[in-house]
């Protein structure tokens, strides 16, 4: 069956969406893609598709 690549693949990537601000959007930092986080955030920021396989490693890894 087809059921389990869809449950495998990353959901597509999607540009973040304005929150109000004109603060300009963190980088990723593992791909360096934009996230849905404004610059200030502290700590990690990971993108859509990174965090999604991070989840994925980590659920996997004990």
């Amino acid at each position: 069956m087809d059921d389990d690549a869809s449950y495998c693949t990353p959901p597509a990537a999607t540009p973040p969406t304005g929150t109000g601000t004109a603060e300009p959007f963190a980088e990723c930092v593992l791909c360096r893609e934009p996230t849905e986080y404004p610059e200030s955030t502290k700590g990690a920021t990971l993108c859509p598709v990174c965090a999604w396989q991070e989840a994925g490693r980590s659920a996997c890894s004990g």
